[in-house]
């Protein structure tokens, strides 16, 4: 399988990000259906003013335990649909994992991430391999890389449109809020 590498801007964040901060249940009244909508209100429990911050492609970078909390699949397609490229994080919740992969959205655990950046700086993510290149500093961190059918489902939007694609329906496109992974 081909390498897939991002490239992006870090949002920090410190220990035990939970999905009510990442989308917190006062916005609840909104329909799954929308999940633009839902995007607007991404991070909100830490500031709510995050949605009209972010760019599409910047990566969110937290200590351990993010995602953990409620099940709430909200949380994931807050951040997929706001354009966040990939979290990165020192752990991760085990349902907010599984729900990110489930929705398409890159997680990469690395160790000692969150003191090795700041809000801005810009890293390089190799998905495959889990290598992280600061580019401030040209430090290189080793993460867990993420594995073939797990990319698989990454690339083709998510567990749904995966499905679809290897039951032989037409797949889901890969627009808008989601991730354009490029091959190298």
């Amino acid at each position: 399988m081909k390498e897939i590498i991002l490239t992006g801007r870090v949002w920090k964040f410190g220990d035990n990000v939970s999905t009510d901060i990442i989308y917190p249940s006062k916005y609840f009244p909104f329909d799954l259906s929308d999940p633009y909508k839902i995007a607007t209100h991404v991070m909100a429990g830490e500031d709510i003013h995050f949605s009209e911050k972010i760019t599409k492609g910047d990566f969110i970078v937290a200590g351990r335990n993010f995602g953990c909390g409620s099940s709430r699949e909200q949380a994931t397609i807050a951040l997929k649909y706001a354009g966040v490229g990939v979290v990165i994080a020192e752990s991760f919740a085990r349902i907010f994992f599984r729900n990110a992969i489930n929705v398409g959205l890159p997680v990469i655990r690395c160790e000692g991430i969150s003191s090795e950046v700041t809000t801005g700086d810009r890293i390089k993510v190799n998905l495959s391999t889990g290598e992280i290149k600061i580019l401030r500093t040209g430090k290189v961190l080793m993460g867990e890389g993420l594995p073939a059918f797990l990319l698989d489902i990454m690339k083709n939007g998510g567990l749904v449109g995966h499905t679809k694609k290897i039951s032989g329906k037409t797949a889901l496109t890969n627009t808008g809020g989601e991730r354009e992974f490029k091959l190298k």
